[in-house]
């Protein structure tokens, strides 16, 4: 199987956002993805029915029943003995939480067209979209947030995301497209600054093995490979002492990073839209950090004051 090649286009990410220097409120990463198209026959609508029921450990009867078709047409459909209607193909990707851009590939090899469009951030009809993302992002200040696509990659980011980006050993890993998670695990990025860098390594990784095991993404299962394989590099300066062990009864593992100003303390929290009807928004995540002590508020409203 073949198919055409992965353009990214991906807006500069200079020192105005993320190196020193002065910052803007927000700036935009614009990707334009153009999405593989096989030359060849791919699985059919039965065999990736069944590997999503597998991935989610559903049964034939469970899913039938939650679905409202009988296990028997259910079976004939995995089968390839039976076709399915396009509402069963919808209802089935429903029940089983198939992402939108994969509901599109179970359409498709249905025989039907892809009902969800996917569309450039920079198309004038996410114009709505970026605004909505501009508007938190901007209201976030001063704490630091950031907004990813599905593969980690940043889309945008407000002011106050700048500093704590400075003194990354690899410029490379602040080249765009910029993936979040390699730059705060990499031994040249943001790692040697993590006070709490195992607890805080552990929480990411397992974050992305539950996102990657739920989206059968491999871009996400190789990412996950890479990352996993970084050696936690030794502590130095101020890191080295200091770093709070958090017991499995606490509230949130906060990120615990050394800057110029001091150490911060914050806590992240995720939102995504709550109903999406187009791939590229039900694959973005705004990531807002919030600090997690008063010398962290203190600290952040300084470096907002400038």
């Amino acid at each position: 199987m073949t198919a055409l090649s992965i353009h990214s286009k991906a807006c500069a990410i200079t020192s105005e956002v993320i190196g020193a220097g002065p910052t803007r409120d927000y700036a935009w990463c614009m990707t334009t993805v153009s999405s593989p198209i096989s030359t060849g026959p791919g699985p059919s609508l039965g065999e990736l029915l069944r590997a999503w029921r597998q991935r989610r450990r559903r049964s034939q009867l469970d899913l039938a029943l939650d679905a409202e078709v009988s296990q028997r047409h259910l079976s004939f459909v995995e089968s390839g003995r039976s076709a399915a209607s396009r509402e069963m193909v919808l209802r089935l990707a429903e029940q089983l939480d198939v992402p939108l851009r994969e509901r599109n590939t179970l359409l498709l090899a249905a025989g039907y067209a892809p009902l969800y469009a996917e569309r450039p951030l920079d198309d004038p009809a996410m114009h709505a979209v970026r605004r909505t993302v501009e508007l938190i992002l901007r209201a976030h200040a001063p704490h630091p947030a950031l907004a990813v696509d599905r593969h980690w990659h940043l889309v945008s980011a407000n002011a106050a995301v700048a500093p704590l980006m400075a003194g990354v050993a690899d410029p490379a890993l602040l080249a765009p497209p910029v993936n979040v998670l390699r730059l705060s695990l990499h031994p040249r990025g943001l790692a040697p600054r993590i006070a709490n860098l195992p607890e805080w390594r552990a929480h990411l990784l397992e974050r992305l093995r539950r996102q990657a095991a739920a989206s059968a993404d491999p871009v996400l299962a190789s990412l996950l490979v890479e990352l996993s394989a970084f050696e936690c590099p030794p502590i130095v300066g101020s890191n080295s002492a200091g770093s709070t062990r958090h017991e499995p009864g606490s509230i949130a593992v906060p990120l615990e990073l050394d800057t110029a100003q001091g150490r911060l303390s914050l806590i992240s929290t995720t939102t995504v839209f709550g109903t999406p009807a187009e791939v590229t928004v039900s694959e973005l995540a705004i990531e807002a950090f919030y600090p997690a002590d008063d010398a962290t508020a203190e600290r952040l409203g300084r470096l907002h004051r400038g």
